[in-house]
């Protein structure tokens, strides 16, 4: 291809082969001379056996910040953390015009509000329904179904043709609670030709339709109406759709609604601001939750992943200051287990029957449903769009494989496969892999954002193995200068024959010194290279691991 003919491309940065940390650039121009804007803005959660210490991951952005005046603008499709999360951190860094719906803008200005030093974040915003243009592209907010409000589809046109990037969607006609997806609309595009869909894979390998947030409804009315005394209901604080839901049925069965977690007070309040929560009666703070009688409470609460700080958890384990549970209360979990949070939301459930308080998820009862679509919706899409090619993104590679066998059963024959960091031509011609840029993970770490893994790294052979700290002085001459101080931290005591292995470190470190000639005795990095050495292999032998060994020379 000539250096100056136009292409369109489509590079992720996130959420392509994982499920979190969406962000995706859309380039059309010739070369690299292309003008460029993105699409969401996310992040995905770190674990404490994987990344021990990080609670937030971010896509890196070298290759964005490279683009410079190139990229045009910062488009948001909802306000999910695994798609807005990351604006606060990396928006600082970019500071391209941002772009979203009134609710996504509204939350990301309170999210920003309630973070010490949060940044001011300047929104462009747009309704659903309404257009942004930027260079070459003219960006159209489709509303679709979704666990949260305002969710949109974007419809991107670009001088090669129309792309519709899907966001996270669904089709559920029975309720509007969740938003509609706006068949009309998608027919029209169709007409209209597109080029390809980027298209949402989480529930690719799931058959049928997605069940309606209707019958969730019912089902958590009627848990709350039988619940013979205190109801607590955890869900995703963004569930906008959900939480309006329990708040029916509690105003229904005389019950008062108590709101625990400052992100739940957070986006109810900016519910309340946006229209979302029209005609729902103001809820209650948990300072008055302890004067309610048992079956006039109900509380909606965070904490439905197991999350350790989240007030379900403090009260699973009866350590929050003002709520507290008891026998014959109802604990509804209306959420989704994300996978590798299995343990914890177990701990959290086990507690709670270990106090007589009866559990309920959506193993016994129908009391949540998915947001994204399942097979028989994703044919229906594309029955509406026709698209020329599909791109399956927003998935592990299990979910996208699935997504791409469906598209071909479907007639679909132009599949454009792409993971993170790979630059995919969508026009002209059928899509192709064309490229690679500059991808990964930064890690928040405290109020840091690290590149690098190796204090990751660190972190999980110091869980593994320990560390073992020496420090000894040599002199002039090479001769040892008083005894050597040993710390073990993460060690056994003794080992199998009971000889206790602070011993046998001190011992190691005698014997490795005594062993070097004395020119070697005078280079300090050389008797740290040494005794590091020696502690590890001696403590190998004894236990069976190598502990992280840190080493201090002083020359004196």
């Amino acid at each position: 291809m000539s250096e100056n003919e136009n292409e369109l491309v489509y590079v992720p940065l996130g959420g392509v082969g994982e499920i979190g940390m969406n962000m995706g650039l859309y380039g059309y121009g010739p070369g690299r001379n292309k003008q460029w804007i993105m699409v969401d803005c996310g992040v995905t959660f770190g674990h404490a056996s994987e990344t021990p210490g990080v609670d937030l991951i971010l896509p890196n952005i070298t290759f964005a910040l490279g683009l410079k005046e190139n990229l045009l603008a910062l488009i948001l499709t909802h306000a999910h953390e695994d798609h807005y999360g990351a604006v606060l951190d990396l928006w600082p860094q970019l500071k391209v015009p941002l772009v979203a719906t009134p609710f996504t803008a509204n939350l990301l200005t309170a999210k920003a509000a309630g973070e010490r030093h949060g940044p001011q974040v300047p929104v462009q915003v747009v309704q659903q329904g309404g257009k942004v243009a930027f260079g070459p592209f003219s960006v159209e907010f489709v509303p679709v179904a979704h666990s949260i409000p305002e969710a949109n589809a974007l419809a991107i046109r670009t001088p090669a043709g129309l792309v519709v990037h899907t966001g996270d969607w669904k089709i559920d006609p029975q309720s509007s609670t969740a938003g509609t997806t706006d068949e009309a609309k998608f027919r029209a595009l169709g007409d209209e030709g597109v080029i390809a869909v980027i298209g949402d894979s989480t529930n690719a390998t799931r058959e049928g339709f997605s069940p309606s947030e209707t019958e969730v409804a019912s089902n958590i009315a009627e848990l709350i109406r039988s619940a013979p005394a205190r109801v607590a209901v955890t869900t995703f604080a963004s569930h906008i759709p959900r939480l309006r839901t329990v708040a029916e049925a509690a105003f229904e069965t005389g019950r008062e609604v108590v709101v625990v977690g400052r992100a739940m007070e957070r986006t109810v309040a900016v519910a309340r601001e946006t229209g979302w929560l029209d005609g729902i009666g103001e809820f209650r703070s948990p300072d008055v939750f302890g004067y309610l009688p048992p079956e006039k409470a109900l509380l909606l609460l965070t904490g439905s992943q197991g999350e350790p700080r989240a007030a379900l958890a403090r009260i699973a384990s009866g350590d929050h200051p003002e709520i507290s549970l008891s026998k014959r209360d109802r604990v509804i979990f209306s959420s989704r287990t994300i996978p590798g949070n299995e343990r914890e939301v177990g701990r959290i459930i086990n507690s709670l029957i270990d106090r007589e308080i009866e559990v309920v998820t959506d193993n016994d009862h129908l009391v949540h449903v998915s947001g994204h679509p399942r097979r028989g919706e994703m044919a229906q899409l594309y029955s509406w769009l026709r698209p020329a090619a599909v791109v399956p993104v927003h998935g592990e590679a299990l979910h996208l494989n699935a997504h791409e066998q469906l598209a071909r059963s479907l007639g679909i024959e132009n599949i454009g496969r792409v993971r993170n960091g790979q630059v995919l031509k969508l026009f002209p011609g059928k899509p192709e892999i064309v490229g690679k840029v500059p991808s990964g993970r930064v890690f928040k770490d405290g109020n840091l954002l690290l590149s690098s893994e190796e204090p990751v790294r660190e972190r999980k052979r110091l869980a593994f193995a320990g560390m073992v700290s020496v420090a000894l002085a040599v002199d002039a001459r090479g001769d040892l200068v008083g005894d050597p101080e040993v710390d073990l931290s993460g060690l056994p005591d003794v080992d199998a024959d009971k000889e206790k292995m602070a011993d046998i470190v001190y011992d190691a470190v005698l014997d490795v010194v005594e062993s070097l000639p004395k020119a070697r005795r005078r280079d300090r990095d050389s008797v740290a290279d040494a005794v590091r050495r020696a502690v590890r292999a001696e403590v190998n032998a004894a236990w069976g691991k190598k502990p992280f060994c840190h080493v201090l020379v002083i020359g004196v």
